[in-house]
């Protein structure tokens, strides 16, 4: 018995048999298989390897009469991208290629495809005509296409008609609430989606929404100074913290107690950031705070952290030892998560058993085992650690050390084999170490332990386009400040533009890593078993030729890096 022919409304199905390319059942196939899968049929020969995609290309050209265009001629720059949303060059894979008069010119690699050509024509008001292209060429314009938009990622000028819709979050169209009074809340939808993004546009660390009795504002930390962003009508408070709340999986009956929720807004398909929210119970309703947790931080490298290249060498060569603890200091948002993070990406390879206890777990980060602790269930620091050490662990870092059954645990581990990493909340790293004695570890533990300390702050960086010079700085002023004779022959101090620029923030742009790292020599771990004060191990760790905070700034300042006033608004003398 004959097979049936081939659909007739696939004429390249047939070249492709007439040609001796493919047999007629395998065609078919083809054909059946496509169609079911939902996919082009040009796609589906040229992923299944069935036909080369340029052989394809030219009979389709000469079967259907299109001209055939090489996409490797053309500049992606000057292709008219403006005119077709994202979503419909991904949905149809047709690219506008070129823009004459009221005719738009597309790229498909499947002739047949008319519905491509009548939406472009119906969203665009233009006229369609379509160029057959090469299959291969076409998906590798539009992955580029798609990367340089997860890049600039969303339109940030114009959002009111998209807010909507972004992938944010849990499902919470149908979650959403009003406070009761069953008003529209689609304003209050797009006014917060618009306030997360427009954070992450302005590199923003944090946003504040806060309410007060007469007023309401949101405040946005941009390298490390809070701005007023927005002042929404008071009447809107109790809508503003439903839908954060909301959005952060918390429950929005309890407005009397202080809750922790995690939002994740999906960008684009491969870049999302997440939100770490917290809620407090004020004196005229509920201030949220987000932090925002971008995982791309913890993979700069540490080239990028500003570490100068004694410090870098001495972090490098402490991680690499074989056991030992690390300890990063610094307060809240001076850098110490990406610090260890970076540590934590350096030595995570397949041979390495890390683990990492944390509250919360703020990046996710591929190889590592990662616990969030919950004290209310009983999973502490201590517990997670006592787990960590019956699972043969290489690497073990705690979110913070918070009492002595922690450090007394931590310092056991390091001990036995284990390199420990963690973090204190003190101002320098002598003081870390008078933390330590002063929750009740023994001396010697510590001098036997404790391989490195590092104390970090975050500066504003100078913006590079328009920082001015400060060369006619007093000369008198400037070794008060702490600069030496040397530093004054050979420093580029600047200053900050009084009006800034249009690539900057008042002037500045960016952070700097301000450090003070300081190796356990035999000297200071002979100090820390006296049970020397901070200011006995501060004196020996600068004899021994380890900068503090403030000559660590001071030296970035003369480098140009940062300005003479962010040096004395970060550290102390």
């Amino acid at each position: 018995m004959s097979q049936p022919s081939i659909s007739p409304l696939n004429g390249l199905a047939r070249r492709l048999v007439k040609e001796g390319l493919l047999d007629e059942e395998r065609a078919r196939h083809a054909w059946q298989q496509a169609h079911s899968d939902r996919q082009p049929f040009v796609s589906y020969l040229v992923q299944q390897q069935l036909v080369p995609a340029r052989t394809i290309a030219e009979l389709a050209s000469d079967e259907f009469g299109n001209p055939l265009f090489d996409l490797a001629s053309l500049n992606p720059e000057a292709m008219p991208n403006d005119l077709i949303d994202p979503k419909l060059i991904e949905r149809h894979r047709a690219v506008p290629l070129f823009k004459r008069g009221t005719r738009l010119f597309i790229g498909v690699s499947d002739p047949t495809n008319f519905r491509a050509q009548d939406e472009i024509q119906f969203h665009t008001g233009l006229s369609t005509e379509a160029v057959l292209v090469d299959e291969d060429q076409l998906t590798l314009l539009i992955t580029n296409l798609a990367d340089n938009t997860e890049d600039t990622d969303v339109d940030f000028g114009d959002l009111d008609d998209s807010l909507e819709d972004l992938d944010i979050g849990p499902d919470t169209q149908e979650k959403e609430q009003d406070d009761g009074n069953g008003s529209d809340d689609t304003p209050i939808v797009k006014f917060v989606n618009k306030m997360l993004l427009d954070a992450i546009k302005m590199g923003a660390s944090d946003l504040h929404f806060e309410p007060y009795e007469k007023s309401y504002r949101v405040r946005f930390r941009t390298d490390g100074v809070l701005k007023e962003i927005a002042r929404p009508p008071l009447t809107l408070a109790g809508k503003l913290s439903a839908r954060l709340k909301v959005m952060s999986e918390m429950d929005i009956s309890e407005r009397r107690m202080p809750q922790d929720g995690r939002i994740k807004l999906k960008l684009s398909r491969k870049r999302s950031i997440d939100f770490r929210v917290n809620t407090l119970p004020t004196l005229w309703g509920e201030k949220i705070v987000l932090r925002i947790l971008d995982p791309s931080s913890a993979q700069m490298g540490i080239e990028a952290l500003g570490y100068d290249d004694d410090q870098k060498e001495m972090y490098l060569a402490a991680l690499h030892q074989p056991q030992g603890m690390i300890l990063v200091t610094g307060p809240t948002g001076s850098g110490k998560t990406v610090s260890l993070y970076t540590g934590l990406n350096i030595l995570n390879t397949a041979e390495r058993n890390i683990s990492t206890a944390e509250d919360p777990v703020e990046i996710n980060l591929e190889g590592i085992n990662q616990v969030h602790v919950k004290a209310k269930i009983g999973l502490n620091f201590s517990e997670a650690l006592r787990s960590f050490l019956r699972q043969d662990p290489d690497v073990i870092m705690v979110g913070e050390i918070r009492d002595l059954e922690t450090a007394e645990i931590a310092i056991k581990a390091a001990q036995t084999g284990h390199m420990v990493m963690s973090t204190l909340h003190t101002n320098s790293a002598a003081e870390t170490v008078t933390r330590l004695l002063n929750m009740g570890v023994p001396a010697f533990n510590l001098a036997t332990t404790v391989s490195l300390i590092i104390a970090q702050r975050l500066a504003r960086r100078l913006c590079k386009h328009c920082a001015e010079d400060f060369s006619d700085a007093p000369r008198e002023m400037l070794l008060k400040e702490g600069f030496t004779e040397q530093d004054l022959d050979t420093m580029t101090l600047k200053k900050p533009s009084s009006n800034g620029c249009s690539q900057c923030n008042n002037g500045y742009k960016g952070r700097v890593g301000i450090y003070e790292v300081v190796r356990i020599t035999d000297n200071l771990a002979r100090i820390i078993m006296e049970e020397g004060n901070s200011i006995d191990i501060a004196d020996q760790a600068r004899r021994e030729g380890f900068n503090d905070l403030r000559r660590s700034a001071l030296l970035k300042a003369a480098a140009g890096l940062t300005s003479l006033e962010e040096v004395n608004r970060v550290t102390k003398d």
